[in-house]
């Protein structure tokens, strides 16, 4: 049955920053639809571990995002999406396992301090009052007490449903129509058309192909990541714990495999252990390089993981832009056209403070954030 709809607003990506976008848009007074291929949190989303981090990021405007985030979480929480979520804000910990490491940990957190983060220096022989399961011998650490954590399909689910929004699932979005003078008229799908004014690219991975459709270049691209969960334990690692490398990991340009310890438990029992990251295209086949890279990563941090077992393992894609800072805001070469995606492995915490910002665009509000650094056209004018 072909089935066409109106609506003010149509979300494309029905993961957790579509459904933030769809949350913060409904909230804003707008008519909203969110259309999907596949299923809810089918993407990135279901592969992601759910962080909510400000400690990973170097001070500008992706940690500026992660802050808004960051207090965005905490007010969904009280308003009472947090059992539901399962929000934990159980701070991190990241460890230094050399002086030198140590030195570059303490240099990143003063900047971080300076733009409104708790960075906690802790020294080695305080660090099993953290995390008493912690290998011996590290240099030292620094405590994120506003790190937090959601399990992810369950914060897109709740998203979506406290949002009212219409959804759509089981549609491809095949063509975004314009207009005269270009504007986007709403979208195409192989089940018929959702007519609206405003179309939010938030498809992820699958970023650069909505924008191709709609006529703009975006050059998101798929890094790849890998994650062990193990067997459900009794509660031993406290906080999200990962080395010191990750950070530089993160920022890295490099396509090749990438692996740095990052170790959290979850309410359920399982411990998560990350992060890889490569750029192979969508090649989802299993890589045995870099789970046992995981593994090692994860029991030098925590040596009793080494009796642990490690009962499946799952497979995301990030969706990478080129300077690591997502897409978000109008694009001017397609009014009406706004983008929420590029969010690389921070999507799931950088989702609600996108929302917003994307809410605000929408209605003409001033934004909490200046957009200039994440516009989608940045590519194209450093092509030209």
């Amino acid at each position: 049955m072909i089935e066409s709809l109106t609506c003010d607003v149509v979300v494309v990506g029905a993961g957790v920053v579509g459904a933030a976008c769809a949350l913060y848009a409904a909230r804003a007074g707008l008519d909203v639809v969110v259309v999907d291929r596949g299923a809810v949190a089918g993407g990135t989303t279901g592969a992601g571990e759910g962080n909510l981090l400000v400690s990973d990021k170097e001070p500008g405007p992706e940690l500026d995002l992660a802050l808004l985030s960051a207090r965005l979480w905490a007010e969904l929480a009280r308003e009472g999406l947090g059992k539901a979520v399962e929000y934990e804000a159980k701070g991190g910990v990241v460890v230094a396992g050399t002086d030198g490491a140590l030195a570059g940990l303490e240099e990143l957190a003063a900047g971080q301090r300076a733009a409104g983060v708790e960075a906690v220096p802790v020294p080695p022989d305080r660090l099993p009052d953290l995390e008493p399961y912690l290998a011996p011998g590290l240099a030292g650490g620094m405590h994120y007490p506003q790190d937090a954590q959601v399990m992810p399909a369950l914060a897109a689910a709740h998203l979506l449903r406290a949002s009212n929004a219409r959804l759509v699932t089981g549609r491809e979005v095949t063509a975004v129509p314009r207009g005269p003078g270009g504007a986007v008229r709403g979208v195409r799908t192989d089940r018929g058309d959702i007519h609206a004014p405003a179309v939010v690219n938030a498809a992820g991975t699958w970023g650069g192909e909505i924008a191709a459709r709609a006529g703009v270049s975006l050059p998101v691209l798929p890094r790849r990541g890998f994650v062990l969960v193990t067997e459900p334990l009794p509660p031993r690692i406290r906080h999200k714990v990962y080395a010191a490398d990750y950070v530089g990991d993160v920022a890295s340009d490099s396509a090749a495999l990438q692996t740095s310890p990052v170790v959290e438990g979850t309410p359920a029992g399982p411990v998560l252990i990350g992060a890889s990251r490569e750029r192979v295209g969508f090649d989802r086949s299993l890589s045995l390089p870099a789970l046992r890279a995981l593994a090692a990563g994860a029991t030098d941090l925590f040596p009793f993981l080494a009796e642990v077992r490690a009962l499946r393992t799952y497979v995301g894609f990030r969706p990478y832009l080129p300077d690591h800072l997502p897409a978000i805001g109008p694009d001017p070469r397609a009014p009406g056209l706004l983008h929420a995606c590029g969010h690389e492995g921070a999507g799931i915490g950088l989702a609600t403070g996108t929302g917003r910002l994307i809410a605000q665009a929408l209605t003409g509000q001033v934004p909490d954030l200046d957009l200039g650094a994440f516009r989608p056209d940045r590519f194209t004018e450093e092509a030209e």
